[in-house]
């Protein structure tokens, strides 16, 4: 297309309101994100080798119904069309599975100051085009170095998603007014889901029939390449620097945000006030909770449905998809309700935020567990884990969006520092399940499920006796002064005193300069 072409089509987006044109960019951009995060989930169970089970014990093991005969399930290396197999043990291909927390963690932090100090659009923007060519770049690296290739590769995918979910957290709190902030929320972190289906089943349909696994990487790469096309040309940090914003969606985006980085340059992040705030610990206790659930499922999930429940890898797909399609669809339930109460002063901002964590947490935690005595009834397992991930949809009206409650002006920073510690359940989640479950039995399985019931219900009895949904006085000084008895020094950066000094000669009445 032309660049006049170009011109024509952003002047036909001006007439649509530009934050619902970032909220929808947005949630493709968490789609495309979490496709590249999961694929991994669905292609090992066909990049490595499989140990033919001789003996199905009841209640423990499931009867395998696919009738694949023992010379494809031999434990030794073959070929998966024109690709090798790999003999990587349970804990191996849970450390595998891990390696994208480890780059994720670590850029969480910095990519939130980048976002503070250069803008979203740019943090997003290059940090899912490197999560992208990475992907692309993934058959490669596993031919070239094998399970340390794919750590390797996987590792950078992460640091290219780390900045994401805090710029994005920083983009919503310049572009959502707080009446709005639950529904965009779901829009585009809801694209999570979009992802957590999509990866799977369309993984699932090119895995089956003896498709190739390189072609997962190639497919959801190559769509990321092509989102951050379009997001350069049509996105932007803020309302005042978007060059196609209507004057009256500018001007009520003005009068009804109360995000700093609007009206005047922001201090430099308040770390001494923000690591002593018990709002922000408890939300990352809550964070963490859910992540320890969430990135069991995503992750995991697949395995379950493969090893145990003995699914094939199309059915495989479909059923690793169908949960996320219920979390997708009620995580916009939950918003909107939420959001009415919230406009209707029903509850408070932190009330409602406490409501849909114990939603997203402990009503998740029961079907879980229910799940897992289940046993072999696919049908009962099936259904109890799409209804656990149907509440999880509570999520984005809470622990998600909590920190542009609390701190609307340094959102970015305080949602990097909540996601990127929660982050570390991503970490350790997949290699303790691999720990827990080196047979793949039902009842090692429960064991793993019981784990994260506990550290789903523990976190979010924390949250709800400390945590908050107002803005914090660290946030913004000049509104709300210093606490009582704050002895840690001022926050906000002296403006040093420029002028000269003047010295009255003590028999002279004529000023004389210091200088």
């Amino acid at each position: 297309m032309t660049l006049i072409g170009w011109r024509l089509f952003l002047n036909r987006v001006m007439i649509i309101p530009q934050r619902y044109v970032l909220g929808v960019m947005g949630l493709f951009a968490l789609a495309n994100s979490f496709t590249m995060r999961v694929c991994l989930s669905m292609t090992i169970t066909q990049m490595v080798t499989h140990t033919a089970s001789t003996e199905h014990i009841i209640g423990e093991t499931c009867p395998d119904t696919s009738n694949i005969s023992s010379s494809e399930t031999s434990n030794v290396t073959l070929t998966y069309g024109s690709r090798q197999r790999y003999d990587w043990d349970e804990a191996t291909q849970g450390f595998l599975l891990s390696a994208f927390y480890y780059g994720y963690v670590l850029t969480h932090l910095p990519g939130g100051l980048l976002a503070e100090k250069f803008g979203g659009k740019w943090t997003v923007g290059l940090g899912l085009l490197v999560t992208s060519v990475a992907t692309i770049l993934t058959p490669w690296a596993v031919s070239l170095g094998g399970a340390i290739g794919l750590f390797t590769i996987r590792v950078i995918e992460g640091m290219g998603e780390g900045p994401v979910t805090p710029a994005f957290v920083l983009l919503l709190a310049r572009w959502a007014p707080p009446a709005e902030r639950s529904r965009f929320g779901a829009m585009i972190f809801g694209g999570a889901q979009i992802g957590n289906i999509c990866g799977p089943y369309i993984s699932g349909l090119l895995l089956a029939d003896g498709g190739d696994w390189v072609n997962v990487f190639y497919v959801f790469g190559g769509l990321g390449v092509i989102w951050f096309m379009f997001w350069s040309l049509l996105c932007y940090s803020t309302p005042t620097s978007h060059p196609y914003i209507s004057d009256k969606e500018r001007d009520y985006l003005k009068q009804n945000i109360v995000a700093s980085g609007l009206h005047k340059k922001l201090d430099p992040v308040p770390f001494k006030a923000l690591l002593r705030s018990a709002p922000l610990w408890v939300l990352v206790l809550a964070a963490v909770g859910h992540d320890w659930g969430y990135f069991t499922m995503i992750t995991d999930l697949p395995k379950y449905f493969s090893d145990v429940l003995k699914f094939n890898i199309k059915e495989t797909g479909l059923m690793s998809a169908l949960p996320y399609i219920a979390m997708y669809v009620c995580s916009f339930i939950f918003a909107s309700f939420c959001d009415f109460c919230i406009r209707r002063k029903w509850h408070s901002i932190g009330m409602g935020r406490k409501i849909y964590t114990t939603v997203s947490s402990s009503v998740p935690a029961v079907f879980i567990i229910l799940a897992s005595y289940s046993g072999c009834n696919r049908v009962e397992a099936v259904a109890l884990f799409i209804a656990s991930m149907a509440f999880m949809g509570g999520f984005y009206s809470s622990v998600k969006i909590n920190a542009m409650d609390i701190a609307p002006n340094y959102a970015g920073t305080c949602s990097a520092f909540v996601n990127g510690i929660a982050a570390i359940s991503g970490i350790i989640t997949p290699y303790l399940i691999g720990l827990l479950t080196p047979e793949q039995t039902i009842g090692q399985w429960r064991v793993a499920f019981w784990t994260v019931f506990a550290v789903l219900v523990g976190t979010n009895v924390l949250y709800n006796i400390w945590g908050s949904g107002d803005q914090q006085w660290w946030d913004d000084v000049d509104k709300h002064g210093y606490p009582k008895g704050w002895k840690h020094g001022p926050l906000k950066k002296r403006t040093p005193n420029t002028e000269k000094k003047i010295v009255y000669p003590k028999h002279d009445h004529s000023p004389v300069s210091n200088d």
